[in-house]
């Protein structure tokens, strides 16, 4: 493990840019952008445009590890290259942002009030291409909808099963289990996933940690035993559909939790742009993450 990147991602101040929409969420990003299904005939269209909008905002003079920790990358975007550069080391090298990979393959069917994820076939191949790129961690994301106590149960131990190959290959999973913003029983579905997470983490072997990454809570600061966890490198917030103002707004309120925004991040950001418009346009938004972060 790189000891310098884990300085920066347990220390560092900022955010983690989470670029890393996948085939399922990328049109729906690509028209936020301003390019619309029209614009391309192929999914490997669809691709290069949408590495085309990833490598805008990367190589953006406002992007640097000043104000971001990390960035998650979809598998796709590791494999690609940004100005002659390997992707990952591009984020490393140039910006002194570390690179995360997003390992998961998507949703199961939703059962006991939550989405598990799909099985992860050739996991361990994926995991040795990420250390040879240079990236330090991984993602990957289960939704949580209902307050039950066995689906919760069931997303951590698979989210904790997972994590634990994960750690093995040498990487820093970010264990995400979202909860649904629009779920009827959000705090009580918090109450159960935080005691499952703390569970868990009093499992972990002798010097293995894990990062947390989490939809913001109902309760401000109720993620505070999680933050301050001796086995938790660092916890993250997800937007989960707020908009970038009233992400902010919570996170804030949340003492050591900083932003890894998706959709917050590119709020605004079009292709239409001139350069100039959309690097300030992209400045401002990681400024405001930025200070939400750090409050």
């Amino acid at each position: 493990m790189n000891a310098e990147m884990l300085k920066q991602v347990e220390h560092g101040n900022g955010f983690i840019a989470a670029l890393d929409q996948s085939g399922g969420s990328t049109p729906k990003a690509l028209k936020l952008y301003g390019v619309g299904e029209d614009q391309y005939g192929s999914e490997a269209e669809m691709f290069d445009l949408v590495h085309a909008m990833r490598t805008r905002i990367i190589t953006s003079p406002a992007f640097t590890g000043e104000r971001i920790v990390g960035a998650i990358l979809f598998e796709q975007t590791m494999d690609r290259q940004i100005e002659g550069v390997d992707t990952a080391s591009y984020l490393w090298d140039v910006k002194h942002v570390v690179p995360f990979l997003k390992v998961d393959k998507g949703l199961a069917d939703e059962a006991d009030g939550v989405q598990l994820m799909k099985p992860i076939g050739g996991l361990d191949e994926l995991l040795e291409r990420g250390v040879a790129k240079g990236v330090f961690g991984t993602k990957m994301r289960s939704v949580v909808k209902l307050a039950n106590a066995d689906g919760v149960s069931a997303v951590v131990r698979q989210q904790f099963e997972i994590g634990r190959q994960i750690l093995a290959a040498g990487l820093v999973p970010i264990i995400e289990p979202e909860v649904d913003i629009n779920s009827p029983e959000k705090a009580e579905a918090e109450a159960l996933l935080k005691s499952a997470i703390l569970g868990s983490l009093d499992e972990l072997g002798g010097d293995q940690r894990v990062m947390l990454k989490l939809t913001l809570p109902s309760e401000d600061g109720f993620y505070a035993d999680l933050v301050d966890h001796p086995k938790v490198v660092r916890v993250v917030a997800l937007s989960g559909g707020y908009s970038r103002d009233d992400a902010n707004a919570i996170l804030a309120r949340n003492p050591g939790m900083i932003a890894s925004f998706s959709r917050a991040l590119t709020e605004g950001l079009t292709a239409q742009q001139t350069d100039d418009e959309f690097n300030a346009a992209l400045d401002r938004a990681i400024g405001s993450i930025f200070e939400a972060s750090v409050t």
